[in-house]
């Protein structure tokens, strides 16, 4: 197979409108999905649940329980101001839900289509295996920013209409308007969203291991599982600044007056060293395997 399509992308000359095209094509085929759309309520819910679960907490005049300087924290602030539920929806589901969400898509990118014996088709298009590697990536990438965003506008619309919108204070003590508040939330969204391509090349390598998508799928939430359980063991400190999901809360210093951006940094830059490792692993293995299906 690999002697055909090579054959093929070198007789056909590949446009710009065509890879597009495949984008777009990918796009519909994974957000028609019922698993897809499966996977997007779930992540839009969970802000709902965290929102009821305080305003009712918070029914007798009490304070929702939370402490520190971390994401989680922002929980006490929810009664306050609504839009502290966008930071402690995207804390709440940054460490499970989300990077699971990611795992499934990315497990499934290539492995699901070598399960549905259509893989070997879309090699016959002039595409040839690196550009549909990386459309597949983009494809992942964008569902990370789509996934993420879900849980923003979710939780930002539940804050809404269960608690109060304004001014609001920063970790550092320091008060912001409503406006700057919501652009710390969509930056917030943005850098949640960017740390989870590391996850998304981590998942499209899984996937070009096997030919099945469920295996795929299952493997890729396990090392998710695995690297967090690690990344929680005290003894393993040494290492745990190198696992992908370390700096993941780090984005929380965004509601700080300066904005922190030393684990920022780090957290981006680890996430792009995974997505250059594991992506040019999946490349490797995906460019020379034998495609039968």
């Amino acid at each position: 197979m690999s002697q055909a399509d090579t054959a093929k992308a070198a007789v056909r000359p590949v446009s710009p409108l065509w890879t597009f095209g495949l984008l777009r094509s990918e796009l519909t085929t994974t957000f028609r999905r019922w698993r897809t759309l499966a996977l997007l309520a779930v992540l839009a819910g969970v802000p709902v649940l965290v929102g009821i679960a305080v305003k009712i907490e918070t029914g007798d005049g009490s304070s929702p329980g939370g402490g520190g300087g971390g994401g989680p924290a922002f929980i006490s602030q929810i009664t306050n101001n609504g839009l502290f539920l966008v930071f402690t929806a995207l804390a709440a589901t940054l460490p499970f839900f989300l990077p699971m969400a990611i795992g499934v898509v990315a497990g499934d990118a290539i492995a699901g289509e070598s399960n549905a014996g259509t893989l070997r088709y879309l090699l016959v298009a002039p595409a040839g295996r690196s550009r549909l590697l990386l459309t597949k990536y983009a494809t992942v990438v964008i569902f990370c920013l789509v996934a993420t965003l879900v849980v923003a506008v979710s939780a930002l619309t539940v804050g809404a209409l269960l608690f109060p919108l304004g001014d609001l204070t920063t970790i550092s003590g320091t008060r912001i308007s409503f406006a700057e508040g919501l652009g710390r939330a969509l930056l917030i969204a943005l850098a949640v969203a960017a740390s989870l391509i590391g996850v998304a090349a981590l998942g499209l390598f899984v996937s070009t291991l096997t030919g099945s998508g469920i295996a795929a799928m299952a493997t890729t939430v396990g090392l998710l599982i695995t690297v967090q359980i690690l990344d929680q063991i005290p003894q393993l400190h040494a290492l745990q600044p190198y696992f992908f999901s370390h700096y993941w809360l780090s984005f929380a210093d965004l509601m700080r007056e300066p904005v922190y951006w030393d684990e920022l940094t780090k957290n981006l830059g680890l996430q792009a060293l995974y997505a250059a490792v594991f992506g040019s692993a999946a490349w490797a293995r995906f460019t020379t395997k034998d495609i039968t299906a």
